[in-house]
């Protein structure tokens, strides 16, 4: 993962950082709105967005790319933080129902191989939400955020990306309409931003959420053609042997008349 992307920690102890946790949390919360006994992945800096499934979620473990800082929770919850590596997690096939992946993909070496080891830990009928800058929102060109760092997607970009890993997006949805204001009086009204932003003006979302789903679908070759049926034309004077299924030849009639 790039060094890019520092400060994680810190921003998200700010007021601003606050708020933007809370109101991506309402965001996903929406998306997901309870996962009892669910395994649950967070990828990339999700800690801080686990924390809605944890009581009820039957796992809950943040695998952190190894420059991103770790999060420590609490000695009581059933969760634990690794670090990893973006493109070789150590956890076996199929072994998540849920992946939350979180200020990762923007930064990533490599976002294709990132998202194909999601596929891989991914149950079959998992599910995957992607969270990343809006390249039309303003809180990509502001590198005083988290999200004005690495490489920000359009709805469509991100869509396209999924699509060639092996995903199917189900639903997609933006946050952050709120400017990234320091202020704390500016920051109180971050909740009508929200509800008047989505309606008016979805394309200028600071982040885009993407919920997607395996496509097994893809797995199969897109050129294929299926094979054309043969019919078997019998030479006159052949038959076919019944026990060897091979072409024999056949007595000729005259011969067993005159016999």
């Amino acid at each position: 993962m790039s060094h890019e992307v520092h400060g994680l920690g810190n921003f998200y102890a700010t007021p601003a950082g606050l708020v933007t946790a809370r109101l991506l949390r309402d965001a996903l919360r929406q998306l997901w709105p309870s996962l009892p006994g669910q395994a649950v992945l967070g990828l990339g800096y999700a800690s801080p967005f686990l924390r809605l499934w944890r009581a009820e979620a039957a796992r809950c473990i943040a695998a952190t790319p190894v420059p991103l800082p770790r999060w420590r929770w609490p000695r009581s919850a059933r969760s634990c933080t690794t670090a990893v590596e973006e493109d070789a997690l150590p956890f076996p096939d199929l072994m998540f129902d849920r992946i939350l992946l979180v200020h990762g993909l923007e930064t990533a070496e490599n976002g294709r191989r990132m998202l194909r080891e999601a596929w891989r830990v991914l149950k079959d009928d998992g599910r995957l939400i992607v969270v990343v800058p809006n390249r039309l929102g303003l809180w990509a060109h502001l590198e005083r955020t988290p999200f004005g760092h690495g490489q920000p997607y359009s709805p469509g970009q991100l869509e396209g990306l999924l699509r060639r890993q092996m995903f199917q997006v189900e639903q997609r949805q933006g946050a952050l309409f709120v400017p990234p204001f320091q202020s704390r009086l500016l920051l109180r009204g971050a909740g009508a931003w929200e509800r008047l932003g989505g309606p008016l003006f979805p394309r200028f979302a600071g982040v885009t959420l993407m919920e997607a789903v395996k496509d097994f679908a893809a797995l199969v070759p897109t050129g294929a053609v299926q094979a054309k049926k043969r019919r078997v034309a019998m030479a006159e004077g052949a038959y076919l042997s019944p026990r060897s299924r091979t072409t024999a030849p056949r007595e000729p009639r005259v011969a067993a008349l005159r016999a």
